[in-house]
């Protein structure tokens, strides 16, 4: 079997156990806002199949990447091109009942930016919906890779590289280095400065805490 028969089986199809993580997670979110299905949401640096996928679904679903717009989705959800640190006024106007966004904020790229993504949070919605994983469970989640962040940069985009598992394999030492670089897992102190009114929650797994959640009802 592959590493990336490996890596499907393990955490990216539907049906794997990070698939299941993830179906739990959207029964957490579903317990917490239970008028899910009669809001506006705001989905930052997100993707329609997380919620084609899902049930319920909300009144309306915006969501805003960076990548490009699939050109298919269903007439509850609209979909923009933006950078959700610096979003175009159309979409910064708007006004939502919930922002949600799922392991985007360690990818914005540095603290002066993720400043910028809290803000964005805060303007948007009166309340929230903001994962992150956890800068201290041991395994490094996005290439399946024990220890991994806490290495020095260039050994990590080493272990990048070469580490069977990793999402996308990188083309050399460089194309690494971007993927390492742009990956900064943060801590609970980091997501409280962030969001200093909402509430943390910790989403647990063997008794550690694997990623964080803040949350604030309105």
């Amino acid at each position: 079997m592959g590493s990336q028969s490996i890596r499907e089986r393990v955490v990216d199809r539907d049906g794997s156990w990070g698939g299941r993580r993830r179906a739990r997670r959207w029964e957490w979110l579903v317990r917490v806002f239970p008028d899910l299905a009669e809001m506006s949401v705001i989905d930052l640096g997100g993707d329609a199949g997380t919620w084609t996928r899902s049930a319920p679904h909300p009144k309306h679903v915006h969501v805003v990447n960076i990548d490009t717009p699939p050109a298919d989705v269903p007439d509850w959800i609209t979909v923009d091109t933006g950078d959700a640190c610096a979003l175009p006024e159309r979409i910064a106007s708007g006004r939502y009942d919930l922002v949600f966004s799922n392991s985007v904020i360690e990818h914005v790229g540095g603290h002066e930016r993720r400043l910028r993504f809290a803000e964005s949070v805060h303007r948007l919605a009166p309340a929230h919906w903001v994962q992150t994983p956890y800068r201290y469970f041991p395994v490094e989640p996005h290439w399946i890779a024990p220890g991994m962040q806490f290495l020095p940069v260039r050994a990590r985009a080493v272990v990048a590289r070469r580490w069977p598992l990793a999402h996308v394999r990188s083309a050399d030492l460089r194309d690494a280095l971007t993927g390492v670089l742009w990956t900064e897992l943060l801590d609970r102190s980091q997501m409280r400065y962030y969001f200093p009114d909402s509430r943390l929650l910790g989403e647990r797994l063997a008794g550690l805490t694997k990623s964080l959640i803040a949350v604030r009802k309105g």
